[in-house]
C-alpha cells in the first residue's frame, strides 16, 4: 500500500509498539517511513493513537479498560493473536481508529480495521 492512499482513508491511526521502537531507535530499514508517518501526524493529516503499553507521551495514549480487555480476549480467541497484540487492536477499535500500523503480518487476519504493515508500506510522499 502507498502511504498517500492510506492517508486518503484514514483520520485516526493506531501505532503499535514495533513501529515506535523503530522510530525511537532510528532503525535504518524503517526510519524514512516512520519519519513520513510522524510528519503527517504533526501536520494534522490524521490523529495518532497508542495504548499505555508503549509509554509514549507524544501520542494520544489510551488506557486499557475492562471493555478493551474483553474485546481483546475475543480478538485473541478469534484470530489467534498474542495477548499484547489483541490488546493493541482492541484499543484501536475502541478509540475508533480507521487503521492500525504494525510490522506483524499476522495481525492482517483481523478484519475489523485496516492493517498497515510497515514492511509493505510504500513511501510516496514528498519529504515534509
Amino acid at each position: 500500500m502507498k502511504l498517500s492512499e492510506g492517508l486518503k482513508t484514514t483520520q485516526r491511526l493506531y501505532i503499535e509498539t514495533a513501529p515506535l521502537i523503530y522510530y525511537v531507535e532510528t532503525n535504518p530499514a524503517y526510519i524514512a517511513r516512520m519519519d513520513a508517518i510522524i510528519a503527517a501526524v504533526e501536520n494534522g493529516a490524521f490523529l495518532a493513537f497508542s495504548s499505555v503499553l508503549v509509554h509514549n507521551q507524544d501520542l494520544r495514549l489510551l488506557s486499557i479498560t475492562t471493555r478493551i480487555a474483553e474485546t481483546a480476549a475475543d480478538l485473541r480467541a478469534r484470530y489467534n493473536l498474542r495477548t499484547p497484540d489483541a490488546l493493541h487492536v482492541a484499543a484501536a477499535l475502541d478509540s475508533g481508529c480507521d487503521a492500525f500500523l504494525t510490522n506483524d503480518i499476522g495481525i492482517r487476519r483481523v478484519t475489523e480495521i485496516a492493517v498497515w504493515v510497515l514492511d509493505e508500506l510504500e513511501l510516496d510522499l514528498p519529504k515534509l
